[in-house]
């Protein structure tokens, strides 16, 4: 748990022109993008890596690339049951641990703002997986959201337990914690990265 109130946002790059993904960061008050994409390319150039950090540079923003520490797609073959990254597991790992710790450090001189792909926050590990954890430390969350508004984690919480279809009136036993954790777990299922070689005859 961390000592001192800490607030992130989380943001995804969609579709975006440059000066719309910009001005969304500004009007947040971003100074840092932390990229938590594992592979930091796609067919929007401006969004490549090498790229977007010059881009973000010019406009006064900072970037830091953490895809290997807080990214989806792993390279650790223990965060993989039957070819499909278990979240549960890559929240374990040490290079995950130490990233959020670094994340504790990096918010002391900045507005941090994680950065993946995904134009929903429910369709991306950084809600998922990196969020889910960051809010157990106790950060507060914000799902910077396609039209510039935002959203608390706990109401992306709430918005998954419906998606997913986790009954609160079938499961009268369950609490509510209990729920959103199966609520993670089936929301993780359904979105996490599957390694398709696993598949191969």
């Amino acid at each position: 748990m961390i000592d001192k109130p800490r607030t992130i946002f989380t943001v995804g790059h969609s579709t975006h022109e440059m000066a719309e993904f910009v001005a969304l960061l500004r009007e947040h008050g971003v100074t840092k993008v932390v990229d938590v994409r594992s592979q930091p390319y796609g067919r929007l150039e401006h969004f490549r890596r090498e790229n977007l950090d010059g881009e973000l540079r010019d406009a006064g923003i900072g970037y830091l690339f953490l895809g290997r520490e807080l990214g989806a797609r792993r390279e650790e073959p223990e965060c993989y049951v039957d070819g499909q990254a278990v979240y549960e597991r890559v929240a374990e790992l040490p290079l995950f641990c130490e990233a959020l710790d670094r994340l504790d450090i990096e918010a002391d001189h900045n507005v941090l703002a994680l950065l993946c792909a995904e134009r929903e926050p429910l369709d991306c590990h950084r809600a998922v997986l990196v969020g889910r954890r960051l809010a157990e430390r106790g950060w507060t969350v914000r799902h910077i959201l396609a039209d510039g508004r935002v959203e608390n984690h706990a109401d992306t919480e709430r918005r998954m337990v419906d998606t997913v279809g986790v009954d609160p009136l079938f499961d009268q036993g369950m609490s509510h914690e209990a729920l959103v954790r199966r609520a993670y777990e089936e929301r993780g299922r359904q979105i996490a990265y599957r390694d398709q070689r696993e598949e191969l005859p």
